[in-house]
């Protein structure tokens, strides 16, 4: 398989909205300044946009993983409409010591581990030289890192200055 896509991963809470809690619904997320319109620049500049997020509220018993789907099905919705597409989304349910026992477990697609962008990376074909990772924590930056994919931490602020600072880094290094 040739890789030659080009990806934006991108961290859901944080980062795409108002890290509030755990949002596990349409009435709990609140977008974050400018992600909407980092979404629509991404697209702009050609990169497939993959959402990777740890949802421990799943293991937590505060919502369902069908819950999350809503959510993640409502929010692909919204990028279209403001001219973005969010290709796939992959979520982690999984937490060591979760009190739900189904969902007490170390998996490998928990960030810091890389398994959700590895996974990703063999479906869609990406090219990890090319794509980059956003996430507001250590532990985003760490996925990023291990799976060998430039990483980015947002602190807050407009998400859509945030990115126009990333793709003007990597068009001036060649890195696009």
């Amino acid at each position: 398989m040739q890789y030659s896509v080009k990806a934006a991963f991108l961290d859901r809470d944080g980062v795409l909205n108002k890290d509030t809690g755990y949002v596990g619904s349409i009435a709990d997320f609140q977008w974050q300044e400018g992600a909407k319109e980092a979404l629509r620049i991404l697209t702009e500049w050609e990169y497939t946009i993959i959402i990777v997020t740890n949802q421990s509220g799943v293991a937590r018993g505060y919502y369902t993983e069908e819950a999350v789907r809503r959510l993640h099905h409502w929010l692909s919705v919204e990028a279209v409409r403001c001219g973005s597409r969010i290709t796939a989304v992959y979520y982690c349910p999984y937490l060591p010591g979760a009190p739900i026992k189904a969902y007490d477990y170390d998996s490998d697609w928990r960030k810091p581990n890389p398994g959700m962008v590895l996974q990703a990376c063999k479906d869609y074909a990406v090219e990890r030289s090319r794509s980059f990772l956003i996430g507001d924590s250590p532990r985003d930056i760490e996925c990023g890192k291990r799976a060998r994919v430039d990483s980015y931490l947002f602190t807050g602020g407009s998400l859509a200055d945030f990115v126009r600072n990333i793709l003007k880094e990597r068009k001036q290094s060649g890195r696009l």
